[in-house]
């Protein structure tokens, strides 16, 4: 039997980069599940890979050719699903890296997807409506035979958006003759999109941090909250858990942070931020630095901006009780290990944000049914699964003595495995 080691032993030269990051998080993971070394190259390696360039005819009658990928990283427990981003920093390692995280992340919450990613070279910032139509619709062209209800479902990510979604949708259409709502999900709510999705992954930080409290004793009235990111994820996150009672006492952004230890009026924030384009100079609150505000004193801290915000040079620093990571990849793998020196509870990226891909999930099978669900049933079965989720990480965590990232880690990649060793590997 061969020596299992680290694929890339963490330094604090490498600490920060993510794929470093989730190969060392990995092979704890298999090592502790005593995964052999023919289901380690399995579980590591992408099912398909593909890289297309396509041509696109710009405004002013030029001709540009883009690069773009979809990399499906297993089809073991189900169709391939995640994201299509837009931005000019895409590279292929980054989509085989984000598409074996959706492998895990689907895993985690149990529902029946495998991991997949896409991207396209380019700045969408500098293309026009009708330019970013024609990238997207010939982009899903070329990765047609890629692609479908049965085989990957795309969604939006960085830069794309329900309108993306809408391009994509009616390409693949046309190309099979009739509607296919299910060949995306994140899709107008009037092309088959979901109710519930846009507060989905808000909504699932909110159901875990709940489940924390319940687990320390504490209760929200009681709770402090420093969000980190305004946007989709910590915008609903704030808004949703303000709403039934945690004081939130500081959102962060990039360009500054507000902060109230009696609780930011959230709703008034967002309509300051869209009358002046920030958070700062927010009348009911004060201005602080945006990264000592990291480190106030809380009950919950959420990340949900970009990642390595947490990492060895300030993890001592955190004076919070529950960390939910809203983003992905906040926490480097060598801030873990003060993270846990100084027990906080950590509810890692895979499991915390997975509300989205869940209500994604939910979205596929409204579609494919044709029947849909109001907003009441697609809350109640999020609940539930992130509920049954939460129970089950912090179980493996209790029974095989690790922290809850590895213990999601190790869910994750056993329930893959079990797939595969069921499946059997066909000759």
């Amino acid at each position: 039997m061969a020596t299992h080691t680290l694929s890339v032993p963490i330094s604090l030269e490498n600490e920060k980069n993510p794929w470093v990051a989730a190969a060392a998080r990995f092979d704890e993971a298999a090592m502790r599940l005593k995964l052999d070394d023919g289901m380690r190259k399995v579980l590591r390696s992408a099912a398909k890979e593909l890289t297309v360039h396509i041509p696109v005819l710009l405004d002013d009658g030029r001709i540009e050719v883009f690069t773009g990928y979809r990399v499906q990283h297993s089809l073991a427990r189900g169709p391939a699903k995640g994201g299509i981003r837009f931005a000019p920093d895409v590279t292929l390692d980054e989509v085989r890296a984000l598409a074996s995280w959706m492998t895990w992340k689907c895993a985690v919450v149990n529902i029946p997807f495998g991991g997949g990613k896409g991207g396209v070279i380019c700045d969408p910032n500098v293309l026009s409506d009708a330019e970013l139509e024609k990238l997207t619709r010939r982009y899903t062209a070329e990765i047609i035979d890629f692609i479908g209800p049965e085989r990957d479902v795309p969604a939006p990510d960085v830069n794309t958006n329900e309108k993306v979604m809408a391009w994509i949708m009616d390409t693949y259409s046309m190309h099979a003759r009739h509607t296919v709502t299910a060949v995306v999900t994140g899709k107008p709510m009037a092309l088959g999109g979901s109710r519930g999705r846009p507060e989905a992954t808000g909504r699932g930080c909110m159901i875990v941090i709940l489940k924390a409290l319940e687990l320390l004793g504490l209760k929200p009235q009681d709770s402090r909250v420093v969000i980190q990111g305004f946007g989709n994820v910590g915008g609903m996150a704030a808004k949703l858990m303000s709403a039934i009672g945690f004081k939130i006492v500081c959102m962060i952004e990039y360009d500054g942070a507000v902060y109230n230890p009696n609780g930011l009026d959230i709703a008034a924030l967002q309509k300051h931020r869209k009358q002046t384009g920030s958070i700062t100079g927010f009348a009911d609150g004060e201005d602080m630095d945006k990264d000592e505000a990291m480190f106030l004193e809380c009950e919950v801290l959420i990340p949900a901006a970009t990642e390595n915000v947490i990492h060895s040079g300030n993890a001592e620093r955190i004076r919070c009780k529950i960390l939910c990571e809203g983003a992905n990849g906040p926490t480097t793998p060598l801030a873990d290990e003060v993270l846990a020196d100084k027990k906080i509870f950590v509810i890692p990226d895979i499991l915390a944000n997975a509300g989205g891909v869940t209500v994604s999930y939910f979205e596929w099978v409204q579609d494919r049914q044709g029947f849909f669900w109001n907003e009441q049933l697609v809350n109640q079965r999020l609940e539930e699964i992130m509920t049954e989720s939460f129970d089950a990480v912090v179980e493996y965590a209790r029974a095989h003595h690790v922290n809850n990232r590895i213990a999601a880690y190790m869910l994750a990649l056993d329930r893959v495995a079990q797939a595969i060793k069921l499946r059997g590997i066909y000759a």
